[in-house]
């Protein structure tokens, strides 16, 4: 079972298992520079050709911008760059972006780019700088940057259906299920594999009278709808068809929507319709929930004594199947150059620097997340410096193996969240699912052809 309290790292098995996920379409595949043309892009870069300038970041709050910003003062202290960093909760940070990039005059020359939510948006509108140039330039790109190290997936998540790279990939991320394995053990509960036995455990786990709840995960309107849309994945079903088609009225759609009305409705804490996964990472990390159902990305906090109530009783086991499928629904990030700024040459050393192979293996070894860079699997600091159990690593490989995009890749991705989002709000208090999707489904429609029509 993925998700046990093992903490023993094996430096064989992680290069197995970094191996293994190159097979499987983790790995880089493009050609490396021969030994002269590196010895020529040595001689060609500089870290410090623009040494003095200075530059304003935009990063949405995560255990991965937490990384980037405890470690600026080294990029600063290396380009001689000076950064500020603004780090906003996500959906703030969205809103920011829209504005500020369509109104032509960005404050912020790098951003953290939401690759599920704003790809297509942002393509579309050219806020982002093509990096191609940048990276065929050797006196741009440092000769040791690896292109190459980056996975197929990474690679094809940053750039555009028209072939630009306007991202250098930063984070894939998979949705696990988080459990509080004392208060499993406490009540005899066996790890949910299925989405039936968890609304079994869920029902089983619960009780509020004592300070706990069964099941937490995001009940905000927009940020709930990736709880809806991985559910989806265990019925083999999306939201969007591969022709466009809606098919959020479906029988698997409304079969996940009532698996999500049950577990937020009957089992979480008051007040769920207005968590995001702060919320919901607060509640689990004080030992009131638990489940918690969410990205891999924060055990760094999880196993932080001092911001947890749970290190050493969390698990970490796979998203639970439905009863055609199970896979891991997933979403990743980039870091863009806005194409709007004045400073594009200090904005690509920054967005090199942050996703370089050192960051990469923090990334890895503080559990913050799932690295782009498959060199990071593999990496001997990062393994001898796990701050992380077993379990969650074992939960990384075992997602990358049934991930599968849990969003639809359309341009008009963040209304679809609002849209449905309300919908499955509105179900937490109540409201019929299939009345609900079907509303949101008839709202949606004309957003959605609009969107393909242009």
């Amino acid at each position: 079972m993925i998700g046990t309290r093992e903490r023993r790292h094996s430096r064989r098995q992680m290069i197995k298992a970094g191996t293994g996920a190159a097979a499987m379409g983790l790995g880089g595949g493009l050609v490396r520079a021969t030994p002269a043309a590196a010895h020529r892009a040595q001689a060609d870069f500089d870290w410090r050709r623009y040494e003095g300038e200075s530059i304003n970041v935009l990063l949405a709050l995560s255990p991965r911008s937490d990384l980037l910003v405890e470690y600026q003062p080294e990029f600063e202290e290396l380009t001689g760059i000076t950064v500020t960093s603004d780090v906003v909760p996500e959906q703030q940070q969205r809103q920011k972006q829209i504005i500020e990039f369509t109104s032509g005059n960005p404050s912020f020359d790098v951003t953290a780019v939401s690759w599920h939510v704003q790809k297509g948006l942002f393509g579309r509108g050219g806020f982002l700088l093509d990096l191609r140039e940048f990276l065929d330039d050797p006196a741009m790109t440092a000769p040791d940057y690896d292109l190459a190290d980056f996975s197929p997936a990474a690679m094809a998540f940053a750039t555009q259906a028209d072939g630009r790279m306007d991202t250098l990939p930063y984070n894939i991320d998979y949705w696990i299920l988080y459990w509080n394995q004392e208060i499993f053990d406490q009540k005899g509960v066996a790890f949910p594999e299925t989405l039936e036995e968890t609304v079994a455990a869920a029902e089983a786990l619960h009780d509020p009278a004592n300070g706990v709840y069964g099941f937490v995960a995001r009940g905000l309107k927009n940020a709930n709808v990736p709880v809806w849309t991985s559910f989806m994945q265990g019925w083999e079903a999306v939201p969007i068809d591969d022709q466009g088609q809606l098919q959020t009225t479906t029988e698997a759609a409304v079969a996940a929507a009532t698996v999500y009305q049950e577990l937020l409705a009957s089992y979480a804490p008051p007040g769920v319709s207005g968590f995001n996964w702060n919320e919901c990472q607060t509640t689990f990390g004080q030992g009131t929930a638990a489940m918690w159902f969410d990205g891999i990305g924060f055990a760094t906090p999880l196993e932080d004594p001092a911001q947890s109530r749970v290190v050493g009783k969390v698990g970490y086991g796979l998203q639970p199947a439905g009863p055609e499928a199970r896979h891991s629904g997933t979403f990743g990030d980039g870091l863009g150059v806005s194409a709007g700024s004045d400073k594009h040459g200090p904005a690509y050393f920054y967005s090199q620097w942050a996703t370089n192979k050192q960051n990469q293996a923090r990334v890895l070894a503080s559990g913050a997340g799932a690295p782009a860079r498959t060199s990071a699997y593999t990496d001997p600091e990062a393994l001898a410096n796990l701050t992380v159990p077993q379990g969650w690593v074992d939960a990384l490989i075992a997602s990358g193996e049934i991930g599968l995009p849990s969003l639809p890749q359309i341009v008009p991705v963040t209304e679809f969240r609002d849209i449905f989002g309300i919908a499955l709000t509105n179900m937490i208090t109540g409201a019929d699912p299939e009345q609900e999707l079907a509303r949101a489904t008839e709202e949606f429609r004309p957003i959605l052809d609009q969107s393909l029509a242009s």
